[in-house]
């Protein structure tokens, strides 16, 4: 197993991460940015800027996922929390 995902980033390093496997999978599928800016409904310059530097409102990175049929991997984030100790996990139980 790859360690790297354990270590500490930064939020904007999360944000670069997200866009740059988003971009992979695009590139993959043989999607130009402007065909995935019209299968989304996101404007072009808001999915460039995306997949540049990561920044992107929450709504259009569902409608870009959506687009790209991976939207259940967002709608599983956070859904597998284990709780951090047992006061957490004794009170998820109430």
């Amino acid at each position: 197993m790859n360690n790297i995902y354990l270590l500490p980033k930064s939020p904007k390093e999360i944000e670069r991460g997200i866009a740059a496997n988003l971009r992979a999978i695009r590139r993959r599928r043989k999607i130009s940015q402007r065909k995935l800016a019209e299968m989304s409904d996101v404007s072009l310059g808001s999915l460039r800027r995306f997949e540049s530097t990561g920044d992107i409102s929450l709504l259009s990175l569902c409608k870009i996922a959506m687009a790209l049929d991976v939207d259940r991997e967002l709608q599983k984030l956070f859904s597998e929390v284990p709780p951090q100790s047992i006061e957490e996990l004794i009170r998820g139980q109430d």
